[in-house]
């Protein structure tokens, strides 16, 4: 029985793995990898295995990092269903015919660009078809565990002198091949042998600086301050056995290198708007807490993971033979918060023979829910005192539905004005729906207020929009407004829009309220970039950027610890129920060097997989 790591594998996005028993082999999640170029281009390398072979997908919910690869896998011949909550079967029908009429328009604009500047579209092709070969070799040695210096030192010499598209600045190559800070052998320098660079992930030089006047128009900046826990270690039980050495270079050393660039150039679309439609066909609801046979030999059962509506942890029963010994398997998905409004709480699980946790926020604690709410009526009172704009960037699903409940929630105590609100994504509008029509999956809270007819999904003065020119048209609105658009992390969507509008406006506020993935836009803004390039042009950031983590739909570093900790609560190493590896997934590098020590400290063995990496269970 093997498990093959094709996604959120040291990154927090395109989560999809592999399970191959001797009579099933399924997928768990199918998602798109989103982000830099070195991230999204992954999902052009060949599909790791004949989706004709595949019996079944399951889905544990329906944002584009677990389901935005499903049109692709069916486009590619499988047949099979796709299993998932009721509620991330609607989701999910939103999102993937979303992005494949984006990819259909992106790829006619790419035409478009082509005709109109033919010379700067082969050097954007040349790129891409540069880091597509990289990321096939990434992942073939994420099988195989090579490491040609040859082909290193080849692409260096191929790259020696090249120039870029940030306007003829020298090109800074990136080193690939030295995991940063991971307590762990094999991470050790001298293992990997030579340094590796590859063509495929040269960055442009640092942005200009901006100028360091103070504007008298500008917003004052908070202070801010966070530290994060220690980490301690502990005894290990047996691993699983390793199928594949491990791979000797890090894609996240150029990622995270990433400049404050958005440019969005893709070529043909892995799917279009027809092929998202013909793919829904495929999907299968089923309810929490009831257990199927997925494919033979393999049983399944949803419980609910609290992180968005119809989000989902996956346990599996499985095993080789009809009479043959079960291995029990859970798949974490992404772990919701408690406490948190509008959903349950995350399951708790307590036992397994394997588990793949996610581990986006490893290393990182969210303000309380008091705090939370404190810093957003901070941000909206500051834009209606200097007369400014409030942009949200969120993500349609989950983060949008609960800053509108915290708003309205704001409002009704006296804590906030009430200032005129966009909901610039269609998308969430029509999300937003879909959480009506399911009280079913509400916490208490939520359901008493529906009870006493409450609105909880409704700002008294909210405006959708529903087409693009209505959204350019809100650039012209009075002020003060708040502006909640997606995407979460400005990789596009129309939030870039608004962003166009307000980056150099020292009257707007910028508030995050999800993560930011490493070499995103999003990611260099919060870290406090002072230029970013938008359109190939270099803009200087003149407005004031704030986070709140508290709205995050992700579990923070001690609600990871607690979910996990259930596993060895009453129990000892070795005895039933007790995993044999905990698997450390979907997370940033040094968000999983963070987390690692601490769930070894509660006596388990834990493991970092590879992209593409292969294990085997027993």
């Amino acid at each position: 029985m093997h498990l093959q790591f094709l996604g959120a594998a040291t990154t927090v996005t395109g989560s999809q793995y592999l399970l191959t028993t001797e009579r099933a082999t399924i997928l768990i999640d199918c998602g798109m990898f989103q982000g830099s170029p070195n991230e999204s281009i992954r999902n052009r390398i060949p599909l790791a295995y004949d989706p004709a072979r595949i019996d079944a997908i399951l889905l544990t919910h329906a944002h584009l990092d677990h389901c935005g690869l499903i049109p692709h896998v069916v486009k590619s011949g499988f047949k099979g269903p796709v299993w998932a909550t009721k509620g991330t079967v609607e989701l999910a029908s939103l999102v993937l015919l979303d992005s494949g009429k984006l990819q259909d328009e992106f790829s006619k604009r790419q035409v478009r660009r082509e005709k109109h500047d033919p010379a700067k579209a082969a050097m954007f092709d040349k790129r891409d078809r540069d880091a597509l070969a990289s990321a096939e070799e990434l992942a073939a040695d994420g099988v195989d565990g090579s490491l040609n210096t040859a082909d290193a030192a080849a692409a260096r010499a191929a790259t020696a002198g090249e120039s870029n598209d940030d306007g003829g600045l020298p090109p800074v190559a990136v080193p690939v091949g030295e995991r940063r800070h991971f307590d762990d052998p094999r991470q050790d320098a001298g293992h990997f042998g030579s340094r590796r660079f590859d063509a495929a992930l040269l960055i442009p030089g640092p942005p200009l600086e901006a100028s360091s006047a103070s504007d008298p128009a500008a917003i004052p900046a908070p202070l801010s301050g966070a530290s994060a826990p220690s980490a301690s270690s502990a005894s290990e039980i047996a691993p699983p056995a390793i199928v594949a050495p491990r791979v000797a270079r890090d894609p996240e050393q150029a990622l995270v290198k990433q400049p404050a660039i958005l440019d969005i150039e893709l070529d043909e679309p892995l799917y279009d708007a027809a092929d998202a439609q013909a793919s829904l066909a495929s999907f299968r609801g089923i309810d929490y807490d009831t257990e199927i046979e997925v494919a033979p030999g393999i049983h399944a059962t949803y419980v609910d993971a609290g992180h968005i509506l119809g989000s989902a942890i996956i346990r599996l029963r499985v095993a080789d033979q009809d009479d043959g010994p079960e291995l029990r398997l859970v798949f974490s998905g992404d772990l919701g918060r408690t406490g948190t409004p509008i959903l349950r709480d995350p399951t708790v699980v307590t036992d397994a023979d394997y588990v793949l946790i996610e581990s986006t926020y490893g290393g990182r604690e969210h303000e309380p829910e008091a705090e939370s709410n404190q810093l957003l009526a901070d941000a909206v009172k500051l834009v209606a005192d200097h007369d400014g704009v409030l942009l949200v960037p969120s993500f349609a699903i989950g983060r949008t539905q609960e800053v509108v409940w915290e708003l309205h929630r704001l409002i009704e105590a006296g804590k906030i004005p009430l200032l005129q609100l966009f909901l610039d994504s269609p998308m969430a509008s029509k999300a937003s729906d879909v959480y009506r029509r399911h009280p079913d999956y509400y916490d208490a809270e939520t359901t008493a207020l529906l009870a006493a007819h409450d609105a909880p999904l409704d700002y008294p003065k909210q405006t959708i929009t529903n087409d693009a020119k209505q959204s350019e048209a809100i650039a012209q609105a009075p002020r003060p407004y708040m502006i909640v658009a997606s995407n979460g992390m400005l990789t596009g969507g129309r939030v870039v829009g608004h962003l166009r509008n307000l980056v150099d406006d020292p009257s707007a506020v910028i508030l995050f309220v999800g993560y930011q993935g490493e070499g995103t836009l999003g990611a260099h803004l919060q870290a406090g970039a002072t230029t970013i390039k938008l359109d190939g042009q270099v803009r200087r950031v003149r407005c004031q950027v704030r986070s709140i983590s508290g709205f995050s739909a992700h579990a923070d570093e001690s609600e990871l610890l607690s979910w996990i900790g259930n596993f060895a609560t009453g129990k000892a190493p070795g005895v039933s129920g007790w995993p044999k590896t905990v698997f450390i997934v979907h997370g940033d590098p040094d968000a999983q060097a963070a987390l690692e020590p601490k769930i070894k400290a509660l006596g388990l063995h834990t493991h970092i997989p590879l992209w593409h990496e292969i294990v085997e269970l027993a």
